[in-house]
């Protein structure tokens, strides 16, 4: 009895943990189908806001530029952390544990302490606020998430995998791009999808290193905040769920026959 009521306990816990992640996300969906502007009450099912999306010119500059900022930003610092993980792992220089500490320092303090000093390097820099900007921004805080994803991988490797290599005959180079840069895959991925996330959703840093004439999705959502936020935007964010569900599925369906594959 004493078993079955801790199952019972244990599935309702889990439930309500699953309740409690999904329910705003399926109001919000639902939201995006009422014929009423306000995210109160739900008066009437209707595609007309997804029509209305279309025409916004203003919601969709800014959506575009999110993504825009993301995949730039995602993409440099990927490049950058990756290689300065590598670096850190393999090569001594003085300073070495001194920069390896400092790396931690743009992940743990505040987003606002880190936009505003981004902010005094522009304005020092005299640097025009705007598009560049928020890119150097975004760039600046995902370095450090990017590093210490790749180099826990890093660490996960015997030296003596890469050693064996190079005693077969391979150079640095084929060492590298044939097997430390698979092994270390993992890693490089995490992070880019955690730089991709980081960029796509930040407000903080993005409203001080953006100029008057610079709008993002989550600066558009942040200002529209006091007036009501507008229907439109519970269509777009509608519409970037769906792809995030199905890019998931897609993913997750590739691995599983991969492994399936390297099983067999």
């Amino acid at each position: 009895m004493a078993k079955k009521n801790r199952k019972i306990f244990r599935n309702f816990y889990i439930y309500f943990v699953l309740l409690m992640l999904f329910l705003p996300i399926f109001i919000l969906v639902a939201f995006s189908f009422n014929e009423s502007k306000m995210n109160v009450i739900f008066t009437g099912f209707t595609f007309d806001w997804y029509l209305n999306l279309l025409t916004n010119a203003n919601l969709l500059e800014a959506f575009r530029n999110t993504i825009l900022i993301a995949l730039i930003s995602t993409t440099v610092s990927t490049v950058i952390g990756t290689i300065s993980a590598i670096g850190l792992k393999k090569y001594d220089f003085p300073g070495k544990s001194f920069v390896s500490k400092l790396i931690y320092i743009p992940i743990v303090i505040p987003e606002i302490v880190l936009g505003i000093s981004l902010l005094s390097v522009f304005t020092f820099a005299r640097l025009e606020l705007g598009f560049w900007t928020v890119l150097l921004a975004h760039i600046a805080f995902s370095v450090p998430f990017v590093i210490t994803s790749v180099r826990s991988t890093l660490y996960s490797i015997h030296p003596s995998i890469e050693e064996a290599s190079e005693d077969l005959g391979a150079s640095k180079w084929q060492t590298f791009w044939n097997v430390t840069l698979p092994l270390i895959k993992p890693g490089i991925v995490s992070g880019a999808l955690l730089a991709f996330t980081l960029s796509l959703d930040d407000v903080v840093v993005s409203y001080f290193s953006a100029g008057p004439g610079t709008n993002t999705l989550p600066l558009y959502i942040y200002s529209n905040i006091k007036t009501g936020i507008s229907p439109d935007v519970n269509a777009l964010t509608s519409i970037m769920l769906i792809i995030t569900i199905v890019v998931l599925t897609v993913t997750a369906h590739i691995q599983t026959k991969r492994i399936a594959e390297r099983s067999a």
